[in-house]
Formats: structure tokens, C-alpha cells, sequence
């Protein structure tokens, strides 16, 4: 749009949103990009409207001047997808943070989208429930952005992804129209179930400002234990065994390859918890209601894998300062981020499959990279893997890294994104993922809902 037009809609968009709600030039350019990039942030202007009204009057002013837009939010996404350009605005629900109600009866909670991750959890405990989306980034994420990834998170395996998790939602559609779908019930088939559009679409069919979440009864007794392994084999057969012994206390089982643990012993100068190295390191968590059969379910199911040859060797957490410390070795990614280059990947793969593909993206990185090391962990129990790799060399280009490990997928049936969604960063993988039917139809959806193409356009795919 030409700058007079620009100008215009700027003093539009400042008149509505006033002051604190519109931020241009060094107020603007103080914040980082986002998380992972931490150049200032260049966007044309950063709306930060309070209510869903105002983003519906921002978002109806962009579309008539054909203003393109990129939505916002905790900065935590690691694919690009929410990074604003010179030309386009920004539009954060920042000031959209509060939790409008709680419903223990109902088993729900009613949010805005700029609510942090971990406000929703301290609310929901302090009645009594849980909600159980939770990742590494739970204090500055934002149940928007978990909303329009379709966040997974370390408790998929009991309560499932954020697609699960949402009963109803509020959404702004490009031209300003309000969608409310504000669903409290856990079962409603009257037409068409209309909040999935906005769920793991990355922003790009419309801006969610509130959402109607479900809660679950808080599980007062916990259980987490670090296992070693000497193979793959004997973490598929505790996978196996967990589920049989443990049932729906379950909540955790993450893995994580003997480099990534090293290296975060390494990095902080930590011990390890183990006398011998293993190749392999499990943590489980279990929650239950009944504090002595969690403790003894947990116990002898460990007692019975070690007597079978199934575990190396296992330490149970015994405060909440040692769980506070098994987590950290799989949550804390400073260790992998701290030498430049350094590449992340969130990738899945079916289980069965995971040592081929591990072994083949090692394989192909070496060949490419002699000095590289790949740092590998993930929600193994959902097929989820994330590669944190160093290259080696300074000159080394994220493209290159990308045709290893994405390259590498299609032998497999994998899936290039398993929760971190497309953004910029993976587009150009899509094919690999996706058949062009189904990419046909998501472009479908994209211009009847969003014809002129202003809401994060290029995100997912041109």
C-alpha cells in the first residue's frame, strides 16, 4: 500500500487503540523479534488492542486498505511464523491476558489468548484442577500461540494435544468479522465444529482472542523417575510395559539419546545421577490420587523391568527439587543453543522406525559436516523427535542441515513438523509432508477466508 494510505491507516489504528495500544519506532524497535531471532522487531506498527472488538476494528481497518498483518505472541515458536516484516503489522493480544472464569462443576476455564501457559496452570491449581498442556516454554508462551499450533507438550500421551484441549474459541476473521464459539460442553455435534479451523493453522485463517479450555481434577501425588537403557529395543519394551502397569496414572515418558544428556551434564557441570554411562535415558512421571499405590505401582514396575533385563539402572525423584532436576535435563536447551550455528528440528516419526532415522540423519550430517554432533531427545510415546544439531563449522547453512534431516524423513512416513507447526521456516518442505490435494484444499480454505491474502500471508505456504 502506497505511504499515504499508510499513514492514514496508522493514525486510524492510534485513535482506536490510543497510546498504550499502539506502539511505532523505538518503542517498538526495543523488543526482539521473537525468541530464537533477536533482532529488533522492524514491523511497520504493533497493534495491541484489549478486547475482541478492537482486533476486530484493527483487523477490519487492515482489510479495507488491504494492509497485510502478522499475528503475535509469546515469541517462543521456533519456525518463524510469527515475525513480522518492515511492511506489515503486528497485532499482539499482550493486553488480552486474563481469565475470565473458572468452572471446576464444568470442568473448564474461559481465557484470553495473550494468557501465558502458566498462568492458566497456577489458576486451574489453585481450584483444584490441571490443565494439562505443559512444555519447556510455560511461562512465556501463550494459550493463543498453543492455540494456533496445536501445541503438544510433554502430557500428550495422557491428555492429548492442545486440538483436545480447546472446547470453544473466539476467533477475528480477516475482515473484522467476530466468530464466537464460545462450546462449554464436552460433547456438541451441531454442524460443523468450527474452532478446528483456527486450531494449528499458525494464524493464518483468523486471530483467536479467547477460548474455552478443559480442566481435569488435579492429580495431588506425582512419581518421576530417570531410567537408563542400554538400547532402543528395552525403551520400546518400558514404553510397552508403562502403559500396561501404569494405565492412565501415565502422563510422561520422554527420551533422551546419551549425547543430549551429556551435554547437559557438560555444560552445567552437573553429575550425572548414574554410576555407568547408558545409551539411552527415559524419564517417567505418574499421577494418581493415591500418593502410596502411585509409589508402589512406580517402584515395582521398575523392580519387575530391572529383574527382566529391561532398565540398566533408575533413580525415583524424591522431592520436588530432585523432579526439578530430571526435568531440567530435558526441558533446559541453553547447552544446545549457546555455539553458533546451532539448528533445531521438531520432526515424527512412527517409534518403530526412530533408530533407522536417528542413524541415518547422523550418517548423512557426518558425511556433510565430519565434526558435527546431533543432540537428540523427544515425546517418543507420540512419535515426536527434536534434533538440536551443531554443524561444526561457522559457514555451515541451516538449507543444507534441512536436506539431512528433512531429506531423510520420506523413507520413514515421517512428518516434518509434530508440533511446532510450518511457519516460514518449513514451507518448502510441505510437499514432502502433505500431497498436493491436501495442500490444495488448506489454499482452499485460505482465500475464502482470507481472499486478499492479509493475515501472516507466506506463512505454511506462498
Amino acid at each position: 500500500m502506497g505511504g499515504g494510505n499508510a499513514n492514514g491507516l496508522l493514525q486510524a489504528l492510534s485513535s482506536v487503540l490510543g497510546p498504550c495500544g499502539f506502539l511505532t519506532g523505538e518503542a517498538l524497535r526495543s523488543r526482539a523479534t521473537s525468541l530464537w531471532n533477536s533482532q529488533p522487531m522492524s514491523a511497520l506498527a504493533m497493534a495491541r488492542p484489549k478486547t475482541t472488538s478492537e482486533v476486530s476494528t484493527v483487523l477490519r481497518l487492515c482489510h479495507e486498505a488491504s494492509q497485510q498483518v502478522v499475528v503475535v505472541g509469546g515469541g517462543t515458536g521456533p519456525v518463524a511464523g510469527a515475525e513480522p516484516t518492515g511492511d506489515r503489522i503486528a497485532i499482539s493480544l499482550e493486553r488480552m491476558n486474563q481469565i475470565e472464569n473458572i468452572d471446576p462443576i464444568n470442568a473448564s476455564c474461559v481465557v484470553q489468548a495473550g494468557t501465558s501457559l502458566q498462568t492458566v496452570q497456577e489458576e486451574a491449581a489453585s481450584h483444584l484442577m490441571l490443565f494439562p498442556l505443559d512444555l519447556g516454554a510455560r511461562g512465556s508462551c501463550t494459550i493463543g500461540g498453543n492455540i494456533s499450533t496445536n501445541a503438544g507438550g510433554i502430557n500428550v500421551l495422557r491428555y492429548g494435544s492442545m486440538r483436545g484441549l480447546v472446547l470453544g474459541l473466539e476467533a477475528v476473521l480477516p475482515d473484522g468479522t467476530i466468530v464466537s464459539s464460545m462450546n462449554k460442553l464436552l460433547k456438541n455435534n451441531a454442524g460443523f465444529d468450527l474452532k478446528q479451523l483456527f486450531i494449528g493453522t499458525e494464524g493464518t485463517l483468523g486471530v483467536v482472542t479467547r477460548a474455552v479450555l478443559r480442566l481435569f481434577p488435579q492429580q495431588p501425588h506425582r512419581q518421576t523417575a530417570l531410567i537408563g537403557l542400554r538400547g532402543f529395543d528395552q525403551v520400546t519394551q518400558l514404553l510397552q510395559l508403562a502403559k500396561l502397569k501404569f494405565g492412565t496414572m501415565l502422563s510422561a515418558y520422554e527420551v533422551m539419546w546419551q549425547s543430549y544428556l551429556e551435554e547437559q551434564l557438560r555444560f552445567f557441570n552437573r553429575r550425572s545421577p548414574f554410576v555407568d554411562r547408558h545409551a539411552f535415558y527415559v524419564i517417567i512421571e505418574t499421577e494418581g490420587a493415591d500418593s502410596k499405590l502411585n509409589e508402589t505401582v512406580i517402584t515395582d514396575t521398575l523392580e519387575f523391568a530391572f529383574n527382566e533385563n529391561i532398565i540398566t539402572d533408575a533413580v525415583i525423584a524424591k522431592s520436588e527439587q530432585e523432579r526439578r532436576g530430571i526435568w531440567d535435563l530435558r526441558e533446559t536447551l541453553e547447552p544446545f543453543l549457546s555455539d553458533k550455528p546451532s539448528f533445531g528440528y521438531d520432526v515424527g516419526v512412527p517409534i518403530g522406525d526412530m533408530p533407522a532415522y536417528v542413524k541415518l540423519v547422523e550418517t548423512n550430517l557426518t558425511r556433510r559436516w565430519p565434526n558435527s554432533i546431533c543432540y537428540t531427545m523427544g515425546h517418543i510415546a507420540d512419535g515426536n523427535l527434536h534434533f538440536f544439531v551443531k554443524p561444526g563449522l561457522k559457514e555451515a547453512l541451516r538449507e543444507d542441515c534441512d536436506e539431512d534431516v528433512y531429506g531423510a524423513l520420506e523413507t520413514f512416513g515421517g512428518t516434518i513438523s509434530a508440533e511446532h507447526g510450518i511457519g516460514y521456516e518449513k514451507r518448502d518442505w510441505l510437499l514432502r509432508t502433505c500431497s498436493t490435494e491436501e495442500i490444495a484444499m488448506m489454499r482452499s480454505l485460505k482465500n475464502a477466508l482470507d481472499p486478499k491474502g492479509i493475515l501472516n500471508p507466506g506463512c505454511v505456504f506462498e
